[in-house]
């Protein structure tokens, strides 16, 4: 199938349409009724957060072990400093270079060559290109995990696709600086049943690039309607009518301590990255809806298939 970025974007639209209402979702759902998860009091309590605000703040420790945090937080720390170690050296992070070379069968693609940084703009260090992981990936198994799916399976209503796996990090920019990209107010268009996890790496306050979110913009509530989500559809509003028609009040800033996690559904607007005095770093997770991932969305990495035989059910799928 060719790239989402190659075809027309009424074709996309109708394929999405057509997973969503037949052929993907649908059996997804059944999977889903059929296998109801458990869910403890605490699990529980994040689902309903999730329904009625579009999001849940959180830590790691309430759904992880410390020794898993901890070889989370070592293995995140690599990349970090190769990221500090290139800004130093005045280029930019490789991973946000769009060129890439094709990789060998089973060897992940290779980034082009560093650029030189140019102060007015703006970088975001991505770690992986359609990367080959295995589960010995602490972050794929945190992703992948029966706890984690069983809250984002329980909040769309069907067996969810891990599209996407991440760690982001974002120099400081300066507090004049503009916001570009992601920084500004927009909805995912990857999907309408999706929940991204952001797990902060950082201690995160103003000056750090918090996340923030417009609870009551996706799903139900008083904005859902304001350039409502359609596949690729109208994603960053003009920043002045969005200020006209959403006010600061109604935004949700998410400041916190190293180890706190965000749920939150980004078919609402949200937005995030805009450091200003310190680096931010985060780790992200993205689960879409079966259908999502058959029209709208590629995933940044790939699993063998062999090595997630031991996984239940419903891992396996997510990674499948």
């Amino acid at each position: 199938m060719a790239s989402v970025k190659d075809r027309p974007p009424e074709e996309v639209r109708a394929a999405y349409r057509l997973h969503d209402e037949v052929e993907s979702n649908p059996p997804s759902r059944k999977l889903f009724e059929s296998n109801p998860p458990k869910l403890d009091r605490f699990q529980r309590k994040v689902l309903d957060d999730l329904n009625a605000q579009g999001y849940a703040a959180i830590t790691f420790a309430d759904l992880f072990t410390a020794d898993l945090w901890g070889q989370v937080a070592a293995d995140a720390a690599v990349f970090s400093k190769e990221m500090e170690r290139q800004l130093a050296g005045g280029v930019a992070p490789p991973a946000t270079v769009k060129k890439v070379k094709p990789g060998k069968p089973g060897k992940p693609a290779k980034a082009a060559k560093p650029e030189k940084v140019k102060k007015d703009k703006a970088f975001l260090g991505r770690r992986y290109k359609r990367d080959l992981l295995t589960l010995d990936s602490p972050w794929l198994q945190v992703a992948s995990s029966q706890r984690m799916l069983d809250i984002v399976n329980s909040y769309i209503g069907m067996w969810a696709k891990l599209s996407y796996a991440d760690q982001w990090y974002s120099p400081p920019r300066g507090s004049e600086a503009d916001r570009v990209g992601s920084m500004r107010w927009h909805r995912d268009y990857n999907d309408q049943h999706l929940i991204k996890v952001f797990t902060y790496l950082v201690d995160v306050d103003e000056g750090t690039g918090p996340f923030e979110y417009v609870p009551g913009s996706a799903k139900t509530g008083p904005y859902v309607n304001e350039w409502p989500w359609a596949p690729l559809g109208e994603t960053y509003p003009p920043a002045d009518e969005f200020d006209r028609r959403i006010p600061q009040s109604a935004a949700k800033t998410f400041t916190g301590p190293r180890g706190s996690m965000i749920l939150c559904n980004t078919s609402g607007f949200h937005r995030g990255g805009f450091a200003t005095k310190n680096p931010r770093d985060v780790w992200v997770f993205n689960y879409v809806s079966p259908a999502a991932l058959q029209s709208l969305v590629e995933r940044n990495f790939t699993v063998d298939p062999s090595t997630v035989d031991h996984l239940s059910e419903v891992e396996r799928f997510a990674l499948s």
